[in-house]
This record gives structure tokens, C-alpha cells and sequence, in this order.
């Protein structure tokens, strides 16, 4: 591992570079005067669900689902008789 010598700037900020411009980081402040700064991926409040077992599991089923059922051309009359009669 490399090390290099930053300066902080005198409105707190440090610079890793351009190559790692953009980039969301965690920032641990482990002891006073000592942070682990870590790449990190943020997931937004409402799409956590999408990372719990259950919808996991479902979400699995359903692309498994979908790679052995390609999608098909749909005959819309037959769709429209099928309808008819479920409405009876």
C-alpha cells in the first residue's frame, strides 16, 4: 500500500484525486486524529426492501420465470374473447 501526504484545506476539505471524483465514501472517525475512508454504494429508503430475503427470493423466482418464458407476440382478439367470458 501506498501512502501519500495530504494537506486539509482551510474549509476542511482533502482531495484523493480526479480519478476518484464522484465517488460516495463512508468516513470513520476510528480515534481522534485517525479516519478510515471507504468507497461505498448508498441504497435509497425506498428501494431497501428490494435487498430483504423475502423479495430477493421472489424477485429470483420471478427472473427465473421470465428466462424460461420469453416473451411472445400477444393474439389480442383471443385476449378479448378470454376477457368476455371471465366477466360473465
Amino acid at each position: 500500500m501506498e501512502a501519500h501526504v495530504k494537506t486539509i484545506g482551510s474549509s476542511g476539505q482533502i482531495s484523493f484525486g480526479k480519478q476518484h471524483a464522484g465517488r460516495t465514501v463512508t468516513v470513520e472517525e476510528v480515534e481522534d486524529g485517525v479516519w478510515l475512508v471507504r468507497t461505498a454504494r448508498v441504497i435509497p429508503d425506498n428501494e431497501l426492501w428490494l435487498h430483504e430475503p423475502a423479495a430477493k427470493k421472489s424477485l429470483d423466482r420471478a427472473v427465473e420465470w421470465a428466462e424460461r418464458n420469453p416473451p411472445a407476440a400477444s393474439d389480442l382478439n383471443k385476449l378479448e374473447k378470454r376477457l368476455k367470458r371471465t366477466r360473465r
